[in-house]
């Protein structure tokens, strides 16, 4: 089958959004299908938007059999046999309206723009054959605002038998993009609670230097530079899998994201444990509390007594670590899963 796959991307900017592309692609060609990715620059920029968005109209993929279409707005795209693999809105139109995540005013003009958006989201939606996401957020978010309904089909890591378990240190690694609505400076606050030596890394880099710059300046300002390891640049996969091997568990708090992000899934092949928060969206669709890792309140106190647990009691901590694993085998996490829906 020829299957064209179809997402946009910020440029300059690596995440889990160009993941969910590159991966599918790499097993549908293992599978024996000829694979075509498109992608296409998108910005957020409200004034850019619909120049954008009248560019992905006049894409031509007839010749393929079928497009997958993941990131916005690549559901634009029309094709006779489009499926969705949705990820996301673009949000501060929709849920994040609201938010300190809108960095535009709430006037005439843009809210003309978002009704406008809105309704062109939905008759593209009404395009396509079959619609997926990644979490269960997201179909409520298509269903509450858009009136679609959606499966749910998580997205495998890439490899996943790169990764293992090779013992529990002192550390708890985040590894992210380092953005404010990541929340790292939340474990950096937590480690002034806690009662134990837990240690905290973060490593990743983000789209500009701030958020980096005011992390070391609170790590300093705690007096927490022998506690906290900051390492901002983009590390190697092979890095990743050494640093999640030898953890004591991994963290992932960010603001209500869209699915359980890479970090949470990779730790679980890791066998470690998941850190999060309750205000943290999809990653609360694979974290159980207390079964494959801890889910806090979003305030440096309740990280900093979850720190503590997962610190004082090893045996504990290894054993949420094993369920971690078996928590994707629970939840159908794997390719031939994906395969055997989107080509359906």
């Amino acid at each position: 089958m020829k299957i064209a796959l179809c997402s946009t991307f910020v440029p300059f900017i690596r995440g889990g959004g160009r993941n969910i592309v590159d991966w599918l692609a790499s097993m549908l060609t293992a599978a024996g299908h000829q694979v075509e990715v498109v992608y296409l620059p998108e910005l957020d920029a409200p004034d850019l938007l619909f120049q954008q968005m009248m560019a992905l109209r006049w894409v031509d993929l007839q010749s393929a059999d079928r497009v997958i279409c993941f990131r916005p707005q690549s559901h634009l795209i029309p094709h006779p046999h489009k499926i969705l693999w949705f990820i996301h809105h673009i949000r501060a139109f929709y849920d994040m309206w609201d938010s300190p995540y809108r960095d535009f005013p709430d006037n005439a003009k843009h809210r003309a723009i978002r009704d406008a958006l809105m309704d062109a989201d939905t008759r593209a939606l009404g395009e396509a054959k079959a619609i997926f996401t990644n979490s269960k957020v997201v179909s409520k978010r298509l269903k509450t605002y858009n009136d679609f309904d959606s499966e749910v089909l998580y997205p495998p890591v890439f490899e996943s038998e790169r990764f293992f378990c090779a013992g529990y240190n002192d550390e708890i690694a985040y590894i992210c993009r380092l953005e404010h609505h990541k929340r790292q400076h939340l474990l950096i606050d937590a480690l002034n609670y806690t009662t134990t030596p837990v240690r905290l890394r973060l490593l990743g880099t983000g789209a500009g230097p701030d958020y980096g710059i005011a992390l070391r300046e609170k790590i300093e300002e705690y007096g927490l530079s022998d506690r906290v390891t900051l390492d901002d640049r983009w590390i190697t996969e092979e890095e990743k899998v050494a640093q999640l091997s030898v953890c004591l568990a991994a963290a992932y708090l960010p603001v209500d994201e869209d699915s359980y992000g890479y970090p949470s899934l990779e730790a679980s092949h890791a066998e470690k444990p998941i850190l999060t928060t309750t205000d943290s969206g999809g990653v609360l669709e694979l974290v159980q509390d207390g079964y494959n890792g801890y889910i806090a309140e979003p305030t440096p106190e309740s990280l900093a007594a979850a720190m503590d647990k997962l610190y004082r009691d090893r045996s504990l901590t290894e054993a949420m670590g094993k369920n971690a694993r078996q928590r994707l085998v629970d939840l159908k996490i794997s390719w031939s899963h994906v395969l055997e829906r989107l080509l359906a």
